[in-house]
């Protein structure tokens, strides 16, 4: 896959960026100020550096709710969220005196009237432009974007929220949003659920503003559907890839190791700080980031021996030591070694764990999830398999896991033997933890007549080779390759509205056959497939849409959420 910064998403959302407030910038030759929120703050941040701003004449980024010295001389260009909050920070720095000399305005989204009324009402002599550019999403990574809304899960899924319809229209605006960037007009189709009717509610809800948006474009005519879909659907059709131990080398660091903000802190040898990003501009972390850790932590030394012998290294055992000498003693190639040491560390750091923890952990989690041994013989008593783990020392958030695979594997449990197993594992007060998965539509108190072991419908992933501690299959993967061969029962998955009669992926064929590579540009000419998860994705789900996308070359699979669930 190319990197984000090329091609995807991150790319794309520049590329508007560009084309409308940057483009705007261009017709006059001053310098200016870009006031942002802190939403358009991170958006940005995901798509360009300074480094782009400056060489289109943007000389300082400033934070739209702090105090600012005026600058009358120069003028400011406000990008920001279409909020009460925002507008009223924006009417402050030009009443009762200016701060610049004019403004251009650009809001992610639609702005309300009243608040549109307020701006001219104080403002109007210095407004030179506004504009709403439809863009109230983030592009996380070249093929996954986020709506950037923490809350949202509460207000969806707690029973005493009282802003869950309010939070499925701010979804829907903003999935609208994603659809107007990528120029797309997809047919929408959710999954069908017994239990709650989310994601049904969702559905209904963008369809109907997509419709709105497109009623006319620019050109007065009115846009047809495109090749694309939009599939919505809800965590709970699939609680067990977020639960599990993933052993993929993105997945394994953000689960066993503390990233925050995507930045890993290690310790160098010298015993200094080090700290480094893990983004699409680090091109060894896209190559790695979806492989089995076996893989990586044998590719990375491969590399590192590969620069040594380039520059007539000894070809010894490769460890951090003798690269931080190396690097000392070969300041020319310091920076090359510098992004192999980093996956380096993080990699022993993740294997690290795996030895001390995971990996006993991670035979009870794959028999649990797939319902059958490594040798395909089948779970009879998942209590026989659960109990190892509840009698190791292993930590409190780590049993809970485990106790919930235990309990989806059978459909749900009886309350006597829910509270049996808290008692035993000893964790009373984490009880919730558990308990709240029912929130999600998902089968936790049963009753011992309805009790059935699980016997979800899956596609035959026999001859597919795998890793002993990585037979699960995310089942959303099962679902996009279905959608690319026109394969969804519509039972399951009723159609909000129709796609083109042509959708079938542009040429509807096995995301496990192999093709010819053809460049990223060249797929932008078939179909889009959208999946909006509301409950939050994983990353062995982020994993799946880049894998269909490699293998289906005819369709680009994007995957989104509200907010990130690390595994």
């Amino acid at each position: 896959m190319a990197s984000g910064s090329d091609h995807g998403l991150k790319r794309i959302v520049w590329k508007r960026i560009k084309d409308t407030i940057i483009a705007d910038c261009r017709k006059s030759e001053v310098w200016k100020i870009l006031i942002l929120d802190p939403f358009t703050t991170k958006l940005l941040s995901s798509c360009c550096k300074m480094s782009d701003l400056m060489s289109e004449k943007i000389t300082i980024v400033e934070d739209l709710y702090k105090s600012r010295e005026p600058v009358l001389e120069m003028k400011a260009i406000y990008f920001m969220s279409p909020t009460a909050k925002c507008v009223d920070a924006f009417i402050a720095d030009f009443k009762p005196k200016p701060k610049y000399k004019a403004a251009y305005v650009y809001f992610t989204d639609y702005c309300p009237d009243d608040l549109f009324n307020n701006m001219k009402l104080y403002c109007a002599k210095y407004i030179r432009v506004c504009k709403e550019i439809n863009m109230s999403f983030m592009p996380q990574e070249a093929q996954v974007f986020t709506c950037d809304n923490p809350g949202a899960f509460r207000s969806i899924y707690s029973p005493k929220s009282s802003d869950k319809q309010k939070t499925l229209e701010t979804l829907a605006d903003q999935l609208v949003t994603l659809c107007a960037t990528l120029d797309e007009y997809p047919g929408v189709r959710y999954k069908k659920e017994n239990n709650t009717e989310n994601a049904k509610i969702l559905a209904e809800l963008v369809d109907s503003k997509l419709a709105t948006h497109y009623e006319l474009d620019d050109s007065g005519k009115k846009k047809g559907k495109t090749q694309a879909q939009l599939l919505i659907v809800e965590r709970g059709f699939d609680p067990v890839s977020p639960i599990l131990h993933e052993l993929t080398y993105q997945a394994m660091a953000y689960d066993l190791i503390d990233i925050q903000n995507d930045t890993y802190k290690y310790k160098s040898k010298d015993g200094s700080e080090k700290q480094a990003v893990l983004n699409e501009d680090d091109m060894l972390w896209v190559k790695l980031r979806h492989k089995h850790i076996a893989e990586v932590s044998e590719q990375i030394p491969k590399m590192v021996k590969e620069i040594s012998a380039s520059k007539k290294q000894p070809d010894g055992k490769i460890t951090i030591s003798n690269l931080a000498q190396m690097m000392k003693k070969m300041p020319s190639f310091r920076k090359q070694l510098t992004e192999k040491t980093i996956h380096l560390q993080l990699a022993e750091d993740c294997m690290q764990q795996f030895s001390n923890n995971v990996e006993k952990l991670c035979k009870a989690e794959q028999d649990l999830a797939v319902g059958s041994d490594v040798d395909g013989v089948k779970v009879k008593d998942p209590m026989r398999t659960l109990l190892p783990v509840l009698l190791h020392p292993y930590s409190t958030h780590d049993k809970i896991r485990a106790v919930l695979l235990y309990i989806f594997s059978l459909n749900g449990t009886t309350d006597e033997n829910l509270s049996k197993l808290i008692q035993y594992v000893k964790i009373e007060e984490e009880r919730e933890f558990i308990l709240n998965w029912k929130e999600l539509g998902v089968p936790i108190i049963t009753a011992p007549s309805s009790i059935f072991s699980r016997k979800q419908s899956r596609r035959d992933r026999s001859q597919e080779q795998t890793y002993n501690l990585s037979r699960w299959t995310p089942v959303i993967k099962d679902v996009m390759e279905d959608a690319v061969e026109n394969k969804l029962d519509t039972r399951e998955w009723p159609h909000q509205s129709e796609c083109p009669a042509a959708w079938n992926g542009s040429g509807a064929v096995s995301a496990r056959q192999k093709h010819k590579a053809s460049a990223q540009d060249e797929r932008r000419t078939g179909s889009r497939l959208i999946i909006f998860i509301i409950g939050g994705i994983s990353y062995s789900e982020m994993r799946s849409a880049y894998e269909v996308t490699q293998a289906v070359k005819s369709c680009e699979v994007i995957i989104g959420e509200h907010t990130y669930i690390t595994n």
